[in-house]
C-alpha cells in the first residue's frame, strides 16, 4: 500500500473498527469483551507493521498513558463509566489505534494540501460545540469548553497542529459512537470538586485526548535516544509547519 493510500486507509479502517467493536459490545459479556480485546490487539499489531520505530514507540506511549488515565478516571473516580463498570480489554489497544488514525490523517498529503482549511474547520466546529455546551445546552458542559481551550493551546504552541486536527475528527467520532451506543457514559459533573459540569460526551473531548498525543510527541524522542535510535529521534523532533 502506498503512503498516500495508507494515510487515509488507516483512519477509515479505525472508523470501521469503532463501529464494529462498539456495536458488538452492546450485548457482550466480560468474556466476550476479552475476545474483542484480543482482536483489537492483533489489529493494532498488524497495522503497526507498516510503521517505523518512532511511530511504534509513540503508539506504545499513548497506550500506557491512556490506560493509566482510564484506570484512574473511570474505575477509581467514576468520571465516566463503562457499561459493565470496568474498562473493557479492547480499550487500551483501541487508544493506540485512535492515535495512529489521527497521526495518519494529520500527516496525509490531503491534510497538508488543505492544512489551513482542515485545521480551521475542525477548530471552528469544536469551538461552536463548546460554546453551545456552556450557553444553550440542557446539559451544561464546562469541561468541554476547558478541553477546547486546551486544544487551542496545543495547536498554537504544539509542534504538530495537524495531528490535533486529525484527533478532532477521529476522537469526536469515537466519543459520539461510544456514548450513543451506551458503551460508556459521562457523569454530569466532575467527581473531585463536584462543580465542573460535563456533557455526554464533553464537547472538546479531543482536547482531552490531545494530552495523550502531546505525551507521545514529548516522550518518544527521549525513549528513542535511550534505545540508541538517535537518527529517528532527530527526525521526529523536526517541527511540522502549516
Amino acid at each position: 500500500m502506498t503512503t498516500a493510500r495508507r494515510d487515509l486507509g488507516v483512519p477509515a479502517l479505525v472508523a470501521v473498527w469503532v463501529a464494529v467493536v462498539l456495536g458488538l459490545d452492546t450485548g457482550a459479556t466480560h468474556l466476550q469483551q476479552h475476545g474483542l480485546g484480543l482482536v483489537t490487539v492483533l489489529l493494532l499489531v498488524a497495522v503497526l507493521r507498516g510503521e517505523g520505530v518512532a511511530v511504534r514507540v509513540q503508539v506504545g506511549v499513548v497506550v500506557v498513558f491512556a490506560t493509566a488515565v482510564e484506570l484512574v478516571f473511570s474505575e477509581w473516580l467514576g468520571t465516566y463509566v463503562y457499561r459493565l463498570e470496568s474498562v473493557p480489554l479492547f480499550v487500551p489497544p483501541g487508544h493506540g489505534l485512535v492515535y495512529l488514525a489521527a497521526l495518519c490523517l494529520g500527516r496525509s498529503a490531503w491534510a497538508h494540501a488543505h492544512a489551513r482549511a482542515f485545521l480551521g474547520t475542525t477548530l471552528v466546529a469544536v469551538g461552536a460545540w463548546a460554546v453551545w455546551g456552556v450557553t444553550l445546552s440542557d446539559r451544561p458542559d464546562a469541561l468541554g469548553m476547558f478541553w477546547f481551550l486546551c486544544l487551542l493551546a496545543f495547536v498554537r504552541w504544539g509542534r504538530s497542529p495537524l495531528l490535533y486536527a486529525g484527533a478532532v475528527v477521529v476522537v469526536t467520532y469515537l466519543e459520539l459512537v461510544g456514548t450513543g451506543l451506551g458503551t460508556w457514559t459521562w457523569g454530569t459533573e466532575d467527581p473531585v470538586l463536584g462543580v465542573v459540569s460535563m456533557g455526554n460526551p464533553p464537547s472538546g473531548i479531543a482536547g482531552g485526548y490531545a494530552w495523550f498525543d502531546a505525551a507521545a510527541l514529548a516522550l518518544t524522542p527521549v525513549l528513542l535516544r535511550r534505545l540508541g535510535r538517535a537518527a529517528s529521534a532527530e527526525a521526529l523532533a523536526a517541527p511540522e509547519r502549516v
